[in-house]
């Protein structure tokens, strides 16, 4: 019985942030009913009536909510580029994003006003805390996936590359059939390379179209291929010989790199050994010895 003036309480108020929440969508919104009525009664002329579409109508939803929170132009821009990095490219899904950062903090601040009431603060801004940073660890996790799928997928890249280039095609047309044939096999660099060529197209320099690459990226590899391109278009030299060269440094550099987490391997395991394997080999090994101990020694000390 507790239980049901909470309940009642919070149903109220999500009754009254929803109807908030879809009066100001309805009056901000351009084509809906409402807001039309409001600005002809407002003494503005309504706009001519056209029924969007699905994904029009959930931008238009999730443009106020993700107005939220005041941000400022440079956590808008280093949101675009994480999100640019994890493979979302469009503009409006910074809106998502935030967005899904309050949506989560509101659900979690519900969940715990539902289970466990209003009284313990340190869960009612722990929770919501939570989930409004859920996002961006997901994010995070996202792009670092991407930056590993990329990374595997270059050296086949730079092995067909430097077939094309020696075939006689241009780097450009290199790269596009390159992006081409990697299409099943690593569709994530594959779309990065017809990015770079669709920029090359649309009359960007080469070198700025690399950089770019860099920057939708962010992987170590791709920057040092990209410097190299851009050093051979510079001086002239030849791209095969170029791309050999660094496709060879690059795969020395992945065995150094499986060498060192190899060898990084034996001190990670230290720590499971001594919380979890120890103790158990001590008890194992010690117990029964303090156990005969114990029995020795409990006549002796009961009769003194």
């Amino acid at each position: 019985m507790s239980m049901l003036p909470l309940l009642l309480v919070l149903v109220v108020f999500v009754t009254i942030v929803l109807a908030v929440f879809a009066f100001g969508a309805a009056v901000v919104t351009p084509t809906s009913v409402l807001g039309a009525r409001l600005r002809a009664l407002g003494g503005q002329q309504p706009q001519v009536e056209n029924r969007p579409a699905l994904r029009e109508r959930i931008e238009q939803a999730l443009d106020p909510i993700s107005r939220a929170i005041p941000l400022s132009a440079s956590d808008v821009s280093r949101t675009r580029a994480w999100l640019i990095q994890a493979g979302f490219r469009d503009a409006i899904d910074v809106n998502y994003y935030f967005g899904a950062r309050i949506l989560a903090a509101a659900a979690g601040f519900a969940a715990v006003a539902l289970f466990s009431g209003f009284d313990n603060i340190f869960l009612l801004a722990g929770v919501p805390g939570l989930g409004f940073f859920l996002p961006r660890f997901i994010l995070k996790r996202m792009i670092k996936d991407r930056q590993h799928r990329i990374r595997i997928g270059l050296p086949d890249a730079l092995d067909l590359t430097v077939i094309c280039v020696e075939a006689g095609l241009a780097l450009d047309q290199a790269l596009t059939r390159v992006g081409q044939d990697l299409h099943h096999a690593h569709p994530d660099l594959s779309d990065e390379f017809h990015l770079v060529n669709l920029e090359m197209r649309a009359g960007k320099p080469r070198a700025e179209a690399l950089r770019n690459l860099v920057d939708r990226t962010g992987v170590d590899d791709i920057r040092s291929l990209v410097g190299t391109l851009i050093q051979t278009d510079r001086f002239g030299t030849s791209v095969a010989q170029a791309l050999r060269v660094h496709s060879d440094s690059l795969r020395t550099e992945r065995r150094q790199r499986a060498e060192e987490q190899a060898a990084k391997t034996t001190i990670k395991m230290v720590p499971p050994l001594v919380i979890f394997v120890l103790p158990s080999i001590i008890f194992v090994t010690i117990g029964p010895a303090v156990i005969d101990l114990v029995r020795q020694l409990a006549p002796i000390s009961g009769g003194r």
